[in-house]
């Protein structure tokens, strides 16, 4: 098997046996049923799902727009965020100057979004970690379910606390990331290569 088969294997989102995705409607479609609720139609609308939140269903669904990396232990001040409006940018500059990561923290992957249209639901993120070639490990976290963006603000979401590994051998090499947003349909919504090597400091 090749390693680009290998990748297709690893950046598909896990499945639930049985579970079968429903079909997909649009925030006015969401926003029109049991419209007499008064309760349920205040919830919708603070998710904003609302007729008028639609606007133009063409394009993609969803727009990924940073990934960033958070941790307590970032000096004051410093910031890790990758930009993903060019991913063709992000892959070559972080091969020329990987992000520092330190060793032995506890730190979090944070996504910023905008859902653009459409109701989103059953989206994941997926990132493979290998060095030399080798997969040293996988994460999937769910994004969860949200409606259009309201007033065009981002949406952001911190994953799950993850610890960076520690050790002489650690900080040896660069670890080449592939990270994916992939709904349970199997489409995809973004799709890049980053690269980071651990250090001592940040």
């Amino acid at each position: 098997m090749s390693t680009d088969d290998n990748d297709h294997e690893d950046l598909k989102p896990s499945s639930t046996p049985g579970y079968k995705p429903s079909a997909a409607k649009t925030a006015d479609e969401y926003a029109a049923l049991d419209a007499e609720d008064e309760s349920l139609a205040r919830w919708k609308a603070s998710l904003g799902l609302t007729a008028a939140a639609s606007g133009n269903a063409s394009g993609p669904k969803l727009t990924i727009l940073t990934l960033e990396l958070v941790s307590s232990t970032l000096p004051a001040g410093k910031a890790i965020s990758l930009d993903l409006s060019n991913l063709a940018k992000v892959a070559a500059d972080t091969k020329k100057n990987p992000v520092i990561i330190k060793e032995g923290i506890e730190y979090n992957v944070r996504i910023k979004f905008k859902v653009n249209h459409s109701i989103i639901s059953g989206v994941r993120y997926i990132q493979v970690v290998k060095r030399a070639g080798v997969k040293v490990d996988k994460t999937e976290q769910m994004l969860g379910s949200y409606g259009p963006s309201p007033n065009s603000d981002p949406y952001a979401k911190d994953f799950e606390p993850e610890e960076s590994p520690s050790g002489m051998i650690a900080r040896s090499g660069t670890y080449n990331v592939r990270s994916r947003v992939v709904d349970d349909d199997g489409e995809v919504y973004s799709d890049w290569e980053w690269q980071f090597k651990l250090a001592k400091e940040w």
